[in-house]
């Protein structure tokens, strides 16, 4: 490609489309004597998803891509995406409850990971949802019943030794 902006521009070739931000190739699978296709987000230099890809009437080379096959791998990877995305937030993520004088407290663990000094946000919150406190805890903080129970018996005070 000469120019980025022919990144943009779609293309539909039989073993390479590009179109809405996703580009399909169709690979050779070395594993054996298939072939597989690779869906890109743009952008992205690791594919989204990678699956068989079905063979042509000729039994050798693969079927050529079309609108129809496209679209759907564009749907699979999204959907592959977006649980990946899930799944990073609730591990990054964490909520517990405290009952303390008849009203319960959410206590919240959010992980920050920074590349060079990750970190975490422990955060109280009232049952309207307002914020109770806030503290800067380490991202190996361990975060359980226990823990949350204690911080808000001790007045919500940066627990000691968890930088």
């Amino acid at each position: 490609m000469s120019d980025t902006a022919d990144l943009d521009e779609p293309l539909h070739e039989p073993r390479l489309w590009r179109d809405n931000g996703w580009t399909a190739q169709v690979i050779k699978n070395e594993d054996d004597e298939g072939w597989a296709v690779a869906m890109f987000k743009a952008g992205e230099s690791e594919p989204a998803l990678v699956g068989p890809w079905t063979m042509g009437r000729d039994k050798k080379n693969p079927k050529p891509l079309d609108t129809a096959a496209f679209n759907t791998l564009v749907k699979t990877a999204s959907e592959v995406i977006r649980r990946h995305e899930q799944q990073l937030h609730a591990q990054l993520n964490k909520a517990l409850y405290v009952a303390r004088d008849g009203n319960w407290i959410k206590v919240t663990l959010e992980i920050v990971p920074a590349e060079d000094d990750p970190y975490a946000w422990l955060a109280a919150f009232d049952a309207a949802g307002e914020p109770l406190a806030k503290v800067k805890v380490g991202a190996n903080f361990r975060f359980n019943q226990s823990a949350a129970e204690a911080w808000v018996d001790n007045a919500f005070e940066r627990p000691a030794g968890r930088d």
